[in-house]
């Protein structure tokens, strides 16, 4: 379905949400590439995401949120540290390692008891997890092994007849995914390099 990503249609934005809120699984854009989006309080959507996508089953599969404060009401207060990243990262390509909830499914966290999250900047994606009034998935839109893309043609060709609904808005900014850092250590983790080096990141802390 395509959305203009300039003025959204909101009728397109509520049909996402709705396929969502049904345990379903769509693709969407983000800042940087197209993801799969399901509620990852549901278990058997989450199982749905690692199907479409091939994933194996030790993988931890990230959030994204519509704000800050949508992730301390849902998954709980964010400690001194990931405030201030938050509040200076957020929305863009900061990824936070943060405590999972026990109400989260168990496929999202891989058994590790944590979940990546991030609030994207991309006026589409967080209106449709406004409107979700929960954060949703976020792993990229691909089979696992091949590259993300930031193509919607590319996300129809491999995961069309896989999915629900894909948000089409164009092709999306691309670039290197986002940085992951783990804040559940005394002290903040690189976990993977991404669109904000690290040593930025380090300096401004």
């Amino acid at each position: 379905m395509w959305v203009d990503a300039e003025a959204p249609q909101r009728d397109a934005l509520e049909e996402a949400a709705r396929w969502i809120a049904r345990g379903r699984v769509i693709a969407i854009p983000t800042d940087t590439l197209y993801g799969l989006a399901a509620d990852p309080f549901q278990p058997d959507a989450v199982r749905r995401v690692f199907a479409i996508k091939e994933r194996p089953p030790d993988q931890p599969v990230p959030l994204i949120a519509a704000d800050a404060a949508q992730v301390t009401s849902t998954l709980g207060p964010l400690n001194p540290i990931a405030l201030a990243l938050a509040a200076r990262y957020w929305p863009g390509p900061l990824t936070l390692i943060v405590e999972a909830p026990f109400s989260i499914a168990r496929d999202v966290t891989a058994g590790t008891g944590t979940v990546g999250v991030r609030v994207p900047r991309h006026e589409v994606a967080r209106a449709i997890v406004r409107m979700c009034g929960r954060p949703v998935t976020a792993t990229s839109a691909n089979l696992s092994g091949q590259s993300a893309t930031d193509d919607p043609e590319v996300v129809e060709e491999t995961l069309g007849a896989r999915i629900e609904l894909l948000i089409d808005t164009g092709k999306t900014a691309g670039g290197p995914p986002s940085t992951i850092v783990d804040t559940t250590t005394a002290t903040p983790r690189l976990v993977r390099a991404g669109a904000i080096a690290w040593d930025e990141i380090q300096r401004w802390l």
